[in-house]
């Protein structure tokens, strides 16, 4: 190792940008080598990094400064308001893997650790960090910005393109946070179009035509939020012309909030960071061994492995098997919405057409189980569901058994889409993410039940006008099924909105007699989430309402109609869609 250093010092003091490692046996497997108290290389034969306090300067792999005039790696929480500063750096474990030589290099800061677990032959780095004394915090994450000629391309698993030039980020053009028209005037530049969903990530990153650097992070448990959880990925930082590739692991983007403290020994990771030639397909096959390998067997801690599984069975209490329900495990006895939680370990997964689950590889804990409707034959249910104290452990498996989820008995007179929590169905719903999407959507909307199709609803309100439901009724009390109503004949009317960004508000009317609104401007209104001035086109932070009223003093025989009436308005800003339900 000796011989490899003098080479590698004088590339530093002389500022050369590129180094072409000799292939000595000095060089061959992981190192870490300490330049003074505040400098370290690490990596091995095929890469290596020079790491200051903060900064991870210089990324040398195939013959090029991968990082160049950018920033290069780093750890910071709450944006970039607190960078982690490392005071030490040490080999916290080392050993053999399948073959290969590895170390465990732990950098420490007074917030926690940051672990690189490097091995022989492997391009990249296993990566995870060790929580000890982290503030309560929103935002959480690792980095890199790197040579935006070497990267020009970024990829999340729904989108892969050039990432604009810098040249078209126009002062005069900016319009918000991030985001600018495009000079030629035909839509917008910004980060936010990047964004993904955080769980169906296989591998994302960034790439040119020779280099390629990916993340792949197959465990996910310590993401926070549920299955409808999205995030950055990759972006060209403003300021500088930086290519970012975000690796956001606790995120509040598209939420109203997700401020959590975190235990000591919170562990995030470890994720796979990885680099190649720029083939996609060569990252594709090394995820999909990622995946397989995981949880890893060579990292030696307790808890991380000490794992069980959760199976059973969701049973409709109409009877019906609960087909496709989304189904996730967290916080016992919880006092955030699924999507909110990020103190600790997090499972997603879907039931399968007769409502069975399983979730696999779970940490050994106790947890609150939820589940929800996610479309498909039990679009209509409008309950969730929550069993609290399930218990988790390695000795043996918690085989629930059937579960009996309850849900509403009163009949529906009328649902405009799909119960699920997104926006998916409406027009625009789920497209690729665009901002100022939600502006292709009118003023006013007419929909008629029995007539209009659910994409005839757009997936968004921002404009001031009026949307309206048309519906006949047969009777102004319920007579369907073995349903009698009382003597007021009450009615509800459910809201359930796939996400809403503050700055309209609306009144709700039946058959001109006012029900109910959606506002921010009480105490007790609506809070902001960001997802649709965002570029989020399918969802952002879920909200559930029931407006009762007396459906005898409302309702009528014949033709009735619902509305609801946006009385303030702000560009981009406003109601994103899921379900809207009237019920006896």
């Amino acid at each position: 190792m000796k011989s490899f250093i003098p080479l590698l010092l004088a590339a530093l003091l002389h500022g050369i940008a590129c180094v072409r490692l000799a292939p000595s046996p000095a060089a061959i497997g992981p190192f870490l080598t300490q330049i003074n108290n505040e400098t370290w290389i690490i990596g091995n034969e095929i890469w290596n990094v020079t790491q200051g306090r903060q900064y991870g300067v210089k990324l040398l792999y195939n013959d090029r400064d991968c990082v160049g005039q950018a920033v290069g790696h780093y750890v910071s929480y709450n944006g970039a308001a607190s960078n982690l500063n490392w005071t030490s750096a040490s080999v916290f474990k080392q050993g053999s893997y399948e073959g290969s030589q590895y170390i465990d290099v732990k950098f420490t800061a007074l917030e926690g650790d940051m672990h690189w677990v490097i091995m022989s032959g492997l391009a990249g780095a296993y990566q995870y960090f060790v929580n000890h004394a982290l503030p309560q915090l929103g935002e959480f994450r690792t980095l890199w910005r790197l040579d935006n000629e070497t990267f020009t391309h970024g990829k999340t698993d729904i989108k892969d393109q050039e990432l604009p030039p810098l040249s078209e980020y126009i002062d005069a053009n900016k319009v918000q946070d991030e985001t600018w028209l495009a000079p030629d005037g035909r839509g917008y530049i910004t980060k936010y179009d990047f964004a993904s969903w955080v769980r169906t990530q296989t591998y994302y990153g960034v790439y040119g035509d020779s280099f390629g650097s990916w993340y792949m992070n197959p465990g996910k448990d310590y993401y926070n939020g549920n299955h409808l959880k999205q995030e950055l990925m990759v972006h060209r930082e403003s300021a500088t012309g930086d290519v970012v590739q975000l690796n956001m692991i606790h995120g509040t983007h598209f939420q109203v909030s997700a401020v959590d403290d975190f235990p000591d020994g919170k562990m995030w990771g470890p994720w796979l960071w990885y680099l190649n030639n720029g083939s996609k397909e060569d990252a594709a096959r090394r995820a999909e061994q990622e995946f397989a390998a995981w949880p890893y067997a060579w990292l030696e801690d307790e808890a991380y492995q000490s794992r069980g599984s959760v199976q059973g069975q969701l049973v409709l209490s109409d009877g019906r098997p609960a087909t496709n329900a989304a189904v996730f495990l967290g916080d016992n006895e919880p006092n955030k919405t699924a999507l909110d939680m990020g103190s600790d370990y997090y499972y997603t997964t879907y039931a399968d057409a007769d409502g069975y689950f399983e979730f696999r590889d779970v940490r050994s804990a106790t947890y609150g189980l939820q589940a929800w409707s996610n479309g498909s034959k039990i679009a209509d249910v409008t309950k969730s569901y929550l069993r609290n104290n399930v218990v988790v452990s390695k000795e043996a498996p918690t085989d629930l058994g059937p579960l009996e989820w309850a849900t509403s008995s009163r009949p529906k007179i009328f649902q405009v889409g799909d119960f699920d929590r997104t926006s998916y169905g409406f027009l625009y719903g789920g497209s690729p993410h665009q901002h100022a999407l939600v502006a292709s959507c009118p003023a006013d909307l007419l929909y008629t039940v029995g007539t209009s199709q659910t994409a005839d609803w757009c997936f968004g309100q921002t404009y001031a006008g009026n949307w309206t439901i048309k519906f006949e009724l047969e009777s102004a009390a319920p007579t369907h099924g073995s349903y009698r109503s009382n003597s007021t004949g009450d009615a509800t009317l459910i809201v359930s909105l796939a996400g809403y960004s503050q700055g309209a508000s609306s009144l709700i009317w039946a058959n001109g007699m006012q029900i109910g609104n959606l506002t921010s401007a009480s105490e007790e209104g609506l809070l902001n989430d960001p997802s649709l001035y965002r570029s989020a086109t399918a969802a952002g932070e879920w909200r559930y309402f029931e407006f009762p009223f007396d459906s005898a003093a409302v309702l009528r025989q014949g033709a009735n109609e619902v509305t609801f009436q946006l009385v303030q308005n702000t560009t981009w800003r406003g109601f994103m869609w899921d379900s809207i339900v009237l019920e006896w």
